[in-house]
């Protein structure tokens, strides 16, 4: 059965313009569009997914209004965009269940969903891109939602953080954009298999360096890796829940790690310069991201802090560069990305419930909410790395791969990372639902149904891939691991697709 990537892009996008246009007069629009689009991509995601693995090329090229590259838009189907997709809209569609109850203490939930819609769009559409444009705008209009979406509370510290991220990701967009023009100056175009096949006839002079400069800066940035990283611990804490499970789950990741890799890997061949730049800034982001997280009291600014520290993990295992070590990446940014979003949600029923985020002002709560309290401490545990939780199985192939390819030290660095990182998920469990509650908690209240069924949702994955799905999901991590590892050889792939 045939399936155009243009769903992943116009059902959002129309979704997001029926929202505004009917959204003041019926406000349970938004939450039914955002809902139905939410499940219908997630299906359209699993259902692409399985039709890309039964392909004999693995892969799926769609040439928009029938016109060729690299006049013509091309979107992109493989093992690697397929299971992004598969990622983006199991957490949006959480996170659009969270919101039910949660967004009623916002006004104008019409906007929210409206804003969600787009970012949504944006997001599928950085994924399936096919050249360096459209990659750019899809970015854009992702990038701008989340500014929106951040400052969503209009209280003085959300309009400070959505600031100072606005600006941010503009230097980011900037950088990115200047990377862009210097490349199109060298090879004349802009579909990213059509670079690729240039620049293997060209010799990669100070010009393709500066501009992998550039786009390591750029991406880096929206990534938050050290030390782009300044905006990202006001601007989640500052978000709406289920935004900041947006952010640290999947936007970070897709606007940052996923277009990194697609460019250093796939357009510029395995430069090694680059792949050493990533493995140093990737360690330094992992041992960064952990000491600040131990030192906070609120909540949300210490998952923050580890959202930075777990994408150096990935940034590191792509550093590497190995087979073993990208599918370790890889198998990490899906753990990530839902035991995070499971956290995220957890701080946000926490504070529901609370009205604080300051662990110092908390404790007991197991007894009060105790759904929130289990599936809090299953995110915790498979952040951390603990067996036989996901998050363990993909730690331990980066360690494994490090060790094999001979990096040593670094291997250990992660190591001692992992056990920080286990103290101060510790700490928050402790602090948060352990000991005797607090006089101030004793008529705290469950979250409601909508957020707690979001949670369980999660935890159930973060236990059943690590229980279950490792070996039904390592031939489907391989086969994305190898649309990386083909290097620049994926332009003939793209290009044998094309024709």
């Amino acid at each position: 059965m045939y399936l155009s990537p243009l769903l992943f892009i116009a059902l959002p996008l129309a979704a997001a313009f029926f929202t505004v246009l009917l959204g003041v007069r019926l406000r349970v629009l938004g939450y039914i569009l955002a809902s139905v689009s939410a499940i219908t991509l997630l299906l359209a995601s699993l259902y692409a997914s399985y039709f890309v693995q039964h392909l004999p090329s693995h892969i799926f090229i769609y040439k928009v209004g029938g016109w060729m590259p690299p006049l013509g838009i091309t979107l992109v189907f493989d093992a690697l965009s397929t299971i992004m997709l598969v990622v983006v809209n199991l957490i949006s569609l959480m996170a659009g269940l969270y919101s039910l109850r949660y967004i009623e203490r916002y006004t104008d939930s019409w906007k929210f969903y409206s804003l969600f819609l787009l970012m949504i769009a944006g997001l599928n559409g950085v994924i399936i891109s096919g050249d360096l444009f459209n990659l750019y705008v899809f970015l854009e209009v992702a990038s701008l939602s989340a500014y929106a979406l951040v400052a969503f509370g209009t209280e003085a510290q959300d309009l400070e953080a959505s600031f100072k991220y606005a600006v941010m990701g503009a230097l980011a967009s900037l950088l990115i954009l200047l990377g862009i023009a210097f490349l199109y100056s060298y090879v004349s175009t802009l579909n990213m298999a059509e670079i690729a096949f240039v620049l293997s006839g060209k010799p990669q002079g100070l010009l393709v360096y500066f501009v992998i400069m550039l786009f390591l800066a750029g991406f880096g940035l929206k990534a938050a890796m050290v030390p782009f990283h300044a905006w990202l611990p006001d601007a989640h804490p500052s978000a709406p829940a289920p935004i900041s499970a947006m952010l640290s789950g999947v936007v970070i990741k897709t606007l940052g790690v996923y277009v990194l890799a697609r460019i250093i890997f796939n357009v510029f061949g395995m430069s090694q310069k680059a792949l050493l730049v990533l493995m140093v800034l990737g360690t330094l982001s992992m041992v960064v991201g952990a000491l600040m997280a131990i030192t906070q009291r609120d909540i949300k600014r210490m998952l923050a802090y580890s959202s930075i520290s777990q994408m150096g993990y990935i940034l590191f295992a792509l550093g590497i560069g190995t087979p073993l070590a990208v599918i370790g990446a890889l198998f990490h940014l899906i753990n990530h990305a839902v035991a995070k979003s499971l956290l995220f949600f957890n701080s946000g029923a926490v504070e529901y419930s609370t009205h604080t985020r300051d662990m110092d002002s908390l404790g007991g709560l197991n007894k009060r909410m105790p759904v929130t309290a289990a599936t809090s401490f299953i995110g915790s545990l498979s952040i951390a790395g603990l067996p036989p939780l996901a998050g363990f199985w993909s730690k331990l192939l980066i360690i494994i791969a490090a060790v094999q390819a001979g990096h040593l030290a670094m291997a250990l660095v992660a190591v001692i990372v992992s056990i920080i990182t286990l103290v101060y998920y510790l700490k928050f469990q402790n602090q948060t639902f352990f000991g005797a509650l607090r006089g101030t908690l004793d008529k705290v209240k469950e979250a409601p149904l909508s957020m707690n069924i979001a949670a369980v949702i999660l935890a159930l994955i973060c236990v059943g891939a690590g229980l279950l799905l490792v070996p039904s999901m390592r031939p489907i991590l391989e086969r994305a691991a190898d649309v990386l590892m083909l290097g620049s050889g994926y332009k003939d792939v793209v290009m044998g697709g094309v024709r």
